[in-house]
């Protein structure tokens, strides 16, 4: 609880969006910096660093940078990933809307390691408050030489343009992204080419989420060794807590410690029951799993992802057949209908809990949404299928040839999936209304 805020270090100041105010307060400092550095020097700064993306997948951030092909001449772009549409997940929100600057410094250090000259944000449809902030953030940028035409001096030319898209899910995954960004439907493409070699307008292209791209500025003005020892992250804390909200916390601390310390602990004092530690998309853990470091590499070992690191926390009266409808719901009415194991198989999931949760289910339904998951997962295009097959089903089991190990809320939840069939309710002690 006592960690420097370093990402949310401006939140809660007065007038923080201002530019005068985020250079009172330190900002603006890394960039010129950066422009000294060789573009090579910052990409291997952030492969040394250690840094994963922030967005759900957590590949290697400057592995990602140094994919772009060096001997094609056409021009690069950066694509800053603001749609942040994975249930449970708002952390990017706050950076846009409570220090816009550090997220335009972070863009132009970027893009100038990546050496594009143009950089788009595409922010979510709903973030409308975002949208104006950033804008107005740009014309400040803009004005006093941080963006446009040879910036400080150096040479070097960035101009950042803020897109709102239009309220689909599939416009998070990358290449849905960059092909509603050039006007189509937002249909993810087939992978290979991957984006940094045929990406938006078909050149080199790389795609990073809002937080991953303001890393570069701390960094920068703190060193590789401090951030390795120090990583800050934000935590997306929703549900069943005396405090939700964004919390700033070292990279990896315990699960419990947010949930306890950071939130003020379950609302009205009652038992936690299960977490789903990174967005909806990854498996749920039960409360004696909670125990667990926050980062890529424990959560792992139990199951379970950071994705997102949005964490959905709750307590001992949810009902986790209506939860998981819930999910799957969404899935299927977010799916763009490209790929048929997503298409079928999501709305599939949706009626066979529909049933169960209703009182119409039958015992062999259980099997039944297993092999449906596994039929999604690993066939589809982009991973929407997967998002909404490992809830159900758990991961992905090298030892099984890929097939989803089980281990989510099917399985680890079994009893109650079994009580609502056998006799037609749920058997949390507080009922909930059907849906």
């Amino acid at each position: 609880m006592g960690m420097e805020k370093v990402l949310t270090k401006m939140v809660g100041i007065e007038n923080s969006q201002n530019i005068d105010v985020y250079l009172k307060h330190g900002g603006y400092q890394a960039l010129p910096k950066a422009l000294k550095m060789t573009p090579d020097a910052l990409i291997q700064m952030m492969k040394d660093s250690g840094v994963r993306g922030r967005g759900g997948a957590g590949f290697p951030t400057g592995m990602k940078w140094s994919f772009l092909p060096k001997d094609n001449p056409k021009p690069r772009y950066l694509l800053c990933n603001a749609d942040e549409s994975e249930p449970g997940t708002f952390k990017d929100r706050v950076l846009m809307e409570d220090d816009p600057h550090q997220v335009i410094e972070g863009l132009a250090i970027s893009s100038f390691a990546i050496q594009s000259h143009t950089c788009y944000i595409y922010i979510r449809g709903e973030y409308v408050k975002g949208a104006k902030i950033l804008n107005k953030a740009i014309q400040e940028a803009y004005d006093k030489g941080y963006l446009g035409k040879n910036i400080l001096g150096s040479g070097f030319d960035l101009d950042i343009t803020v897109h709102r898209g239009a309220g689909a899910y599939i416009c998070g995954e990358e290449t849905g992204l960059i092909e509603s960004l050039e006007g189509k439907r937002g249909w993810p493409r087939i992978k290979p080419p991957f984006p940094a070699v045929y990406g938006v307008f078909g050149c080199p292209t790389i795609v990073n989420n809002v937080e991953t791209l303001v890393t570069p500025v701390h960094i920068i003005n703190r060193g590789v060794q401090w951030w390795k020892d120090n990583e800050p992250k934000l935590y997306c804390m929703s549900g069943h807590l005396n405090r939700p909200g964004t919390y700033e916390a070292k990279m990896g601390t315990n699960l419990l410690d947010l949930i306890n310390e950071y939130c003020g602990g379950i609302r009205h004092g009652r038992k936690l029951k299960a977490v789903i530690p990174g967005g909806s998309s990854v498996p749920v853990l039960r409360a004696e799993e909670c125990n667990v470091a926050m980062d890529f590499d424990a959560l792992a070992k139990v199951g379970s992802a950071l994705g997102s690191a949005g964490c959905m926390v709750m307590d001992e009266t949810t009902c986790m057949v209506n939860a998981l409808w819930n999910l799957l719901k969404f899935y299927a009415h977010e799916s763009c209908g490209q790929c048929t194991p997503c298409r079928e198989g999501t709305h599939w999931l949706e009626m066979i809990l529909g049933r169960i949760e209703t009182g119409r289910g039958r015992m062999e339904d259980l099997d039944l949404m297993l092999e449906t998951a596994n039929n999604i997962a690993g066939r589809t295009i982009c991973p929407l299928g997967d998002a909404a097959a490992w809830p159900v089903a758990g991961l992905p089991d090298r030892n099984k040839g890929n097939d989803l190990n089980g281990q989510s809320f099917v399985n680890k939840f079994r009893e109650e999936f079994e009580y609502h069939i056998t006799n037609k309710k749920c058997m949390v002690t507080i009922p909930h209304e059907w849906n």
